[in-house]
């Protein structure tokens, strides 16, 4: 397992007390809030200090060798520097999930994977779409954060051994963001059933069938073609799968709603009936031993095996990593979103304010007006990716125009890929031409 220091849990670092105080941050968060981390630390600490040690022990060995290769150089003259070889792509890592993908987290650009496209069981990771959909009719107000569920005996009936569940009990009351904890922390299938009953408009299995419709109405709303739902938890069943890259794709946009963020990348909370405290323990061990990680949900049914979906955060990139049916799922986890760090590096791939086009003023033969970017473009950036600005300017520019008038576009492109763009304004403005400057222009090109 990855070893690194991590800070002390969300709920600690923000004061909360946690259980009603995470549901009272989940109901006041508008807009996303990222979170932060002083960059990252080695990834396999124990490996690369092993390495280390080994280089530090080596180097008495081979000091009398350079000294010498030192004086044979000055003795020959100076030499010419060796020519810099060209950045190569680290491979993408070795895994031994039946599928896998890498996708980034910002722009949900697939970075890399194996079998991305293979419709596969997908287990409780099922409940990456029940929290979206929860999340989204909270957003539309056809449900509330606080509003309280009675838990029917139906929800009960999964609050025993042979589910993973959080010991709910029939007349228990909860609230609709106390459920969402205990199903996306905990994985309770009590819970999911509930929430699922509850959002769906009626007790048992037709409130579970009405919420599911939803689940598939989403899957085909966010364009994915081979995600199918037929439960809220995430039972086997026959026409229940999705794929490592659209489960991603699943990920992202549950992203887009800043109380899923938070629910998914808390360690420990509980929550609280009329006659007892439920503590609940996060299922994402990513969580506890490698520092980026910020979520996301576990899953294992004999049909799907282990499962996770991961997301991880360092300073200016977030990536989410999806393996299916992988006995060692939260190692390969990290190993896939290291090799995201490793292997990609997000800057500006156009400069706000950089010329990057001229274009002539109207009438004037001698004058030309610069062309800047209006705002900065950035791109995930693969090592030895080419990096690309395409350029278009009007036609007819108009007859006059100030600082910042819009006059064309940058396009940016990376490994051949569009990644953004940006207004190409009028780096200095200039005023339209007299009536005898145009006729003077026009006289001037007849003669030519």
């Amino acid at each position: 397992m990855v070893s690194r220091t991590r800070p002390p849990p969300r709920s600690q670092r923000l004061g909360l007390s946690i259980g009603a105080g995470l549901c009272t941050l989940v109901g006041d968060l508008k807009a996303p809030s990222p979170k932060t981390r002083a960059g990252r630390p080695p990834f396999r600490l124990a490996t690369r200090a092993l390495l280390a040690s080994l280089v530090l022990l080596a180097l008495p060995l081979f000091a009398g060798t350079e000294e010498a290769a030192s004086q044979q150089t000055t003795a020959q003259g100076p030499q010419e520097p060796p020519a810099e070889a060209a950045p190569v792509a680290p491979p993408p890592p070795e895994v031994t999930a039946r599928a896998w993908a890498l996708v980034d987290l910002q722009t949900g650009e697939y970075l890399a994977g194996e079998g991305e496209d293979r419709r596969l069981s997908m287990a409780s990771t099922t409940k990456v779409m029940t929290g979206l959909v929860a999340f989204e009719m909270v957003e539309e107000g056809r449900a509330n954060l606080d509003e309280e569920v009675v838990i029917s005996a139906e929800a009960a009936s999964y609050a025993v051994p042979a589910y993973s569940n959080v010991g709910l009990f029939e007349g228990d009351v909860l609230t609709v963001c106390e459920l969402l904890m205990a199903t996306m922390i905990s994985s309770g299938d009590d819970a999911a059933y509930a929430l699922a009953e509850h959002l769906g408009g009626g007790v048992g299995d037709a409130g579970v069938a009405r919420f599911v419709a939803m689940m598939n109405e989403k899957a085909e709303g966010l364009g994915l073609e081979d995600t199918r739902f037929e439960n809220p938890i995430g039972f086997d069943a026959e026409g229940h799968h999705t794929t490592a890259r659209e489960l991603a794709r699943t990920t992202i946009a549950a992203y887009e709603y800043p109380g899923f963020a938070e629910i998914v990348g808390t360690e420990e909370a509980s929550i609280a009936t009329a006659d007892r405290e439920i503590p609940l323990q996060n299922t994402n061990e990513l969580l506890y031993v490698y520092g980026p990680a910020i979520g996301v949900k576990t899953g294992t049914t004999p049909g799907a095996g282990p499962s996770l979906v991961s997301a991880a955060l360092s300073e200016d990139e977030s990536y989410v990593a999806v393996v299916l049916d992988d006995e060692d799922r939260f190692n390969d986890s990290a190993e896939v979103l290291e090799h995201g760090f490793v292997a990609h590096d997000r800057r500006e791939v156009v400069l706000e304010g950089e010329r990057y086009a001229e274009a002539p003023v109207p009438y004037r033969r001698d004058r030309e007006v610069g062309l800047v970017a209006e705002e900065p473009v950035q791109g995930l950036v693969g090592t030895g990716e080419a990096v690309e600005q395409r350029v278009e300017v009007m036609d007819e520019l108009p007859p006059e125009a100030r600082p910042g008038t819009r006059l064309g576009r940058v396009e940016a492109y990376v490994g051949g890929e569009k990644v953004g763009e940006s207004a190409l304004v009028a780096q200095d403005g200039y005023e339209e031409a007299s009536i005898f400057r145009k006729v003077w222009y026009t006289a001037g090109g007849i003669f030519e």
